[in-house]
């Protein structure tokens, strides 16, 4: 009985040892949508929001969709459609929104516009 117990003891301690040595382990529930490749896992924020100022699109990290304006309307989205391609997020100019944790962000941005186009991160 002592030999399982040490056995299941050695092989948790060498599942743990595992997976510290790979990184951040990053658990959703929504597995269908990673997080973008732009975005490095490893970073630690409390934000929702990261906003693209020059493209005018903001990312919600909670719910893994792109928000940006076309024609008039905010429109949400898991992933931006193909006219959008040639933007590289990776080295975009990005401001987290730091204060605003709302579902609202249309409202904010119409709030706010000025303040954080300026702004830097």
């Amino acid at each position: 009985m002592k030999s399982i117990k040490l056995i299941f003891i050695l092989l948790a301690l060498s599942v743990f040892v595992s997976l510290e040595n790979c990184g951040p382990v990053i658990i959703s529930s929504r597995p269908n949508h990673p997080t973008p490749p732009w975005f490095y896992p490893n970073r630690v924020v409390n934000v929702r929001y990261i906003y693209f100022p020059d493209y005018t699109i903001y990312y919600d990290l909670s719910l893994r969709t792109y928000i940006y304006f076309d024609n008039g309307i905010w429109i949400s989205a898991h992933m931006l459609p193909s006219r959008f391609n040639t933007y590289n997020f990776r080295h975009a100019r990005q401001i987290r929104i730091n204060d605003y944790f709302d579902d609202n962000i249309k409202e904010y941005h119409s709030k706010n516009r000025s303040a954080i186009k300026g702004r830097r991160n």
